[in-house]
């Protein structure tokens, strides 16, 4: 048999090797995956039984229906301050993984680099290494928020970089880039002539700072592919309706990748999607202060347990624990963490290098279930 390629040396995300190794076990409390657990409102469900009575189950446009572009054309023009026309500057992608995965297509030649904090979003590195391209960890330390610095993206700079991957607000850490931070970014963008990957799709799950999108600076929105999704604003995990937005020359090209993936996104869904992004800001509100109250009862819990810390998180539901006190390495705690009390958290080494040494814990969940999890991992981490 000739050889295989190489996606066999693609890794098994450390986030679904916990999930599966807590699949079988009984009376646990998982706080492994990012998924919201609410369920979608109401009037998007109406709107897409409606598309699919009249008839909407046909080939779309590969860029996605007109209204739904219009609709996000309308969205970043209001919130973030970035007008786009939704003839030829935005794309209707399945989910956010599919817009970061064609951007990292379109963007990439073989060998070509991208900046990436560590700790970040496990399957950036999967995106990249799929298009040919070279993931490049920028250290992000928790003295400076886990952001990015401009002598540490600099440095990192080379011949060969092409973009630099942002995340903000940003899982795992719940960083937000505030103005000053994204203004350092794009002064590296703009001096070594780099294109930005913007992933916002937390954008709306904001409890501290300012929400700015960098292709909203000067000189910016012509080499930022903007990022965003449906899934987390308006729990919409299960419809994979995500989208991008850029410059023309850019997105311009991404129809014809879309051809050759799906051909398009579910047509009845991205009806859905439009009574989302048209009509959602109450959901957005009512899931948003739940949020903060989960963010909230997480970190009094925290604060009851020696051992371990916690930056507040800025944004998302992510919160990342520091556990070098305990001397334990993230992976040691998780696994005996879920035999001994089981509780499923994600090791921070899944995230990266700098990872090591904590925790992820997404709120996600009821204030019930985060009491009764932290209460566990106090006497978990009390026997140690």
């Amino acid at each position: 048999m000739k050889k295989l390629s190489d996606a066999t040396l693609l890794p098994q995300s450390g986030i679904r090797r916990m999930f599966d190794l807590a699949k079988n076990k009984e009376n646990t409390i998982s706080f492994v995956l990012g998924e919201p657990d609410f369920d979608t409102p109401k009037n998007v469900i109406k709107a897409a039984q409606k598309a699919l009575e009249e008839g909407q189950t046909h080939y779309t446009d590969n860029s996605g229906i007109l209204p739904l572009r219009q609709a996000i054309a309308r969205e970043t023009k209001k919130y973030d301050h970035v007008a786009y026309n939704p003839e030829n500057e935005i794309l209707v992608c399945t989910g956010g993984m599919e817009a970061l995965y064609l951007s990292m297509a379109t963007l990439l030649d073989p060998g070509d680099e991208v900046l990436i904090s560590d700790p970040c979003y496990a399957n950036y590195y999967g995106q990249i290494s799929m298009n040919h391209g070279v993931p490049v960890p920028v250290p992000v330390y928790e003295e400076n928020g886990f952001n990015f610095t401009y002598e540490g993206l600099s440095k990192a700079v080379t011949d060969k970089t092409k973009a630099i991957l942002l995340n903000s607000p940003c899982n795992p850490t719940g960083a937000v880039a505030g103005r000053e931070v994204m203004e350092d970014i794009a002064r590296v963008a703009l001096e070594h002539d780099l294109y930005v990957v913007y992933d916002a799709v937390y954008k709306h799950l904001l409890y501290e700072g300012e929400y700015v999108n960098i292709a909203s600076l000067d000189g910016m929105k012509n080499r930022t592919i903007y990022i965003d999704s449906c899934s987390k604003t308006y729990a919409m995990t299960g419809w994979r309706i995500g989208y991008l937005a850029g410059p023309r020359e850019i997105v311009s090209l991404m129809p014809k990748l879309q051809e050759n993936v799906p051909s398009c996104v579910t047509t009845f869904a991205q009806y859905g999607a439009v009574e989302a992004i048209s009509n959602g800001q109450e959901s957005i509100k009512q899931m948003h202060d739940q949020y903060a109250e989960r963010r909230k009862a997480l970190l009094e819990c925290i604060e009851n347990i020696e051992k371990i810390s916690c930056r507040p998180p800025k944004g998302a539901f992510y919160a990342f624990i520091n556990i070098k006190k305990t001397g334990l390495g993230s992976e040691e705690f998780a696994e005996r963490l879920l035999n001994q009390q089981g509780v499923v958290v994600a090791p921070g080494s899944a995230f990266g290098e700098q990872g090591e040494g904590y925790i992820r814990i997404s709120y996600a969940t009821s204030v019930e279930t985060i009491r009764k999890g932290m209460a566990r991992i106090q006497k978990f981490v009390e026997s140690l």
